[in-house]
């Protein structure tokens, strides 16, 4: 046996951390999965990462049939995070295509250098009779997630077809060198690996130019996830970026562009033969145009730059309240304040309800829901103790909205609140016999 002198074997000891260093880690585990609906019927994109170069496979089959008796190939993407690390990640996209409406499938992802967990996912009906259901909200951290558990819980026992997360992510993602980002992608991966997972960006995405959230998510369209429509059931949805308007260092281009988009599939969405199949046109957005909260925030100091647009631009910033009333949008649904707030149906400052009975029945303007008590550690806000007359309901406590669209004229909201273990403060029943422009006449 070959004896090393104690000193020298110290001092190797001291070395091994340096001579460690000097090799790269060698990850190829698969984590972060999450699923987006790409925007196509039968298809479902499932996204991941990894922190060593791997293939991207995706191995799946039909619940009680042969185990990953089917495989789909995609890409991954060499994503470097700003901070001072300059910390790599591959992220990795597969589309899944020719998927029976309906059906659940099995699968896991990954290569033959690792493999993920295995989850299952429902394909989405792609009939426009479909009464899908959601659970929405935004603002949700990897600190103080309240609502996450239930959430959770709620996933597993099958209650939502869709998640729409209304930007702000983590807090934040960026943070600690993308770790941040990496823990709350792991943590919501028990809810995104199961039901398609879409988002728009907050202005908690921002820092280097939102480049956390545009790798991270994978969503329809080629804007990174910025702005983008989907249709599914009865429902033409709208997803965009309110901070265009509020960081112009990006480029004051981007509110114009957003804008002819949004214009032309507006237009698009109107046309009589789409608006006949998909009657209900609902948008979301991070920053409300409306709101009562009393944290001199953007809704609450001024007229809010997403609902009249910005005169201190060359030129002019156009906003979205007089677009989305001209194109007949129904339902506007809104994070960034940390609380729960029903609007009654509102145009230009002013309560245009159905009826005094029946407010919410034929309404003659949009209807708008704020949903940013998630849970963050920011804590919950607190609300002007004087509000507007279009303010109809208000909570403090941490929550998650609840939305089920019924049909081409009935569509349900619920708030549930954490605080009260799970208790539904809050619903509406939202009715149109039309839709369109005409409806607000």
């Amino acid at each position: 046996m070959f004896l090393v002198p104690v000193h020298t074997a110290c001092a190797l000891l001291c070395l091994a951390p340096w001579l460690v260093r000097g090799l790269p880690p060698i990850w190829t585990q698969p984590e972060q999965v999450h699923l987006s609906y790409p925007g196509l019927a039968g298809w479902m994109e499932v996204t991941w990462t990894t922190f060593s170069k791997t293939d991207s496979t995706v191995e799946y089959g039909l619940l009680g049939g042969r185990l990953f008796d089917m495989s789909a190939r995609g890409n991954s993407t060499l994503f470097v995070d700003s901070g001072d690390e300059k910390r790599q990640m591959y992220i990795h996209r597969v589309i899944l295509t020719d998927l029976k409406p309906v059906a659940t499938y099995v699968y896991h992802c990954g290569s033959d250098e690792g493999w993920s967990d295995v989850f299952y996912f429902t394909a989405l009906n792609d009939s426009a009779l479909f009464s899908p259901k959601f659970a929405l909200y935004g603002d949700l951290g990897n600190e103080n997630p309240q609502s996450l558990a239930r959430l959770q819980k709620d996933t597993q026992l099958g209650m939502y077809d869709v998640i729409l997360h209304i930007g702000d992510f983590a807090y934040d993602m960026h943070e600690d060198n993308a770790r941040i980002g990496d823990e709350f992608m792991r943590q919501i991966q028990s809810i995104a690996a199961y039901v398609p997972y879409m988002t728009c960006p907050g202005n908690h995405e921002s820092t280097y130019n939102f480049s956390n959230y545009r790798n991270r998510f994978s969503m329809p369209g080629q804007t990174e996830g910025l702005w983008y429509s989907w249709n599914l059931g009865p429902v033409h949805f709208i997803s965009l970026s309110t901070e265009v308007y509020f960081y112009l260092d990006y480029g004051l281009e981007l509110v114009f562009r957003q804008f002819e988009w949004l214009e032309k599939d507006l237009e698009e969405a109107n046309r009589l033969e789409n608006r006949a199949v998909r009657p209900w046109i609902i948008t979301m957005g991070h920053r409300p145009m409306y709101c009562s909260d009393d944290d001199q925030d953007d809704c609450t100091t001024f007229d809010s730059y997403v609902r009249l647009g910005r005169n201190d631009t060359k030129p002019p910033a156009p906003g979205l309240e007089d677009l989305f009333y001209r194109y007949g949008v129904d339902l506007e649904l809104w994070a960034h304040e940390h609380t729960y707030e029903r609007l009654w149906p509102v145009f230009g400052d002013k309560v245009y309800n159905g009826s005094k009975e029946q407010p919410y029945v034929n309404p003659k303007a949009p209807v708008h829901i704020i949903t940013g008590s998630a849970g963050c550690r920011e804590r919950t806000d607190k609300f002007n103790p004087n509000p507007k007359d279009w303010s109809a309901f208000r909570s403090t406590d941490y929550g998650y909205t609840r939305m089920q669209v019924i049909n081409a004229t009935h569509l349900y909201l619920e708030q549930v609140s954490d605080d009260q273990n799970g208790k539904v403060i809050d619903s509406l029943w939202l009715v149109k016999e039309k839709h369109g422009f005409s409806a607000w006449l």
